[in-house]
């Protein structure tokens, strides 16, 4: 069953949709399954709505034993960081560390508005929360005082073996008129990279973007004295594999699946130009390609329920795709709910 997509009309299947998908992404091998987060209906870019990531990983986290547990990604300036800081440890503690915490700013206007925060300040905040929440997480007792939080001798339980890893959404995209933000990857994004564990290209960023963000993020690792060999690039990115050699009638099912999910709002030329579109050869192609690029973990998107989705990717695509023996932590592609 998908992921945390909600459409009108959605019942108590969901809830048990979600306990069999994670139990299905275990018994295939999968490293790990994420889960989107928008706090409301983005309906420019989306057809559906989502559950709140990190509920939804402590059901999965209870019906799972191995598979680790992400966000990709949660937008930090919609939370207050003490109350983060509690609900990842706790999933931290009950899953017995298997969080990934992907972590970024996010686009949405409106979301920003319902909470009280300025689109603004989402960088300032996000930069500040990590100043409170990566200590907590390790165990620290926080006294700080920024520009729009301030703590004093906080100490966060339960307290984990380990904190969860963090990695930083962000950079380049393909050029649009339509998309809400710059494409370039700005200096701040890079030092909070720098600063935590991984980096995950948007899933906006073709192979050539990401080489490109990938080269800037290495010389910017030796710049400040650390080994772009500790950072881990994860690549988030939609599909839906289709099993034909037709390359037309591939994307035909594939653009029918893309919008029970994605808008209409960017056309079918750009989702092409940026998603997984067209036979498994091409789907293997354009892995590959991103995999040259740098890029040695995949966080995958499904457009359908189906476990065939998952069945199809570990028979017919990561078999195929070649990384570097440097990718020793690369072993299968995540996939994502939403």
């Amino acid at each position: 069953m998908r992921s945390s997509d909600i459409w009108e009309g959605d019942g108590r299947e969901r809830a048990r949709g979600i306990k069999a998908f994670a139990r299905t992404v275990e018994d295939l091998g999968f490293d790990s399954l994420f889960m989107t987060d928008h706090l409301l209906a983005a309906k420019r870019f989306y057809s559906v709505s989502f559950l709140e990531p990190l509920s939804a990983l402590a059901v999965a986290a209870g019906v799972t034993e191995r598979v680790r547990l992400g966000t990709s990604i949660l937008i930090m300036p919609l939370r207050h960081p003490v109350l983060l800081a509690k609900e990842l440890a706790t999933l931290q503690f009950l899953s017995e560390n298997r969080v990934i915490l992907g972590a970024g700013v996010g686009w949405n206007d409106a979301e920003y508005e319902a909470v009280g925060v300025r689109k603004s300040e989402r960088g300032k905040r996000t930069d500040e929360i990590l100043d409170i929440l990566v200590p907590l997480l390790e165990g620290e007792t926080v006294t700080y005082h920024g520009r729009f939080y301030s703590v004093d001798d906080l100490f966060i339980e339960p307290i984990s073996s380990r904190r969860p890893e963090i990695w930083i959404g962000g950079g380049s995209q393909l050029a649009d008129p339509k998309s809400p933000d710059l494409p370039r990857f700005v200096e701040s994004v890079k030092a909070r990279v720098l600063r935590t564990d991984g980096w995950i290209p948007r899933p906006t960023c073709p192979p050539a973007d990401i080489a490109r963000d990938w080269a800037e993020l290495q010389a910017y690792y030796r710049e400040h004295g650390r080994d772009p060999d500790e950072c881990v690039v994860a690549h988030e990115n939609f599909l839906h594999l289709v099993l034909t050699n037709d390359p037309a009638k591939a994307r035909e099912e594939q653009h029918r699946a893309f919008l029970k999910v994605m808008s209409a709002e960017r056309g079918p030329k750009y989702l092409e130009s940026v998603y997984l579109f067209g036979t498994p050869d091409e789907v293997i192609g354009s892995l590959q390609a991103r995999v040259d690029a740098g890029v040695e973990y995949f966080v995958l998107h499904t457009m359908t329920p189906d476990p065939g989705q998952l069945r199809d990717w570990v028979d017919e695509i990561i078999p195929n795709v070649r990384f570097p023996a440097s990718a020793g932590r690369m072993r299968r592609a995540a996939p994502a709910v939403q």
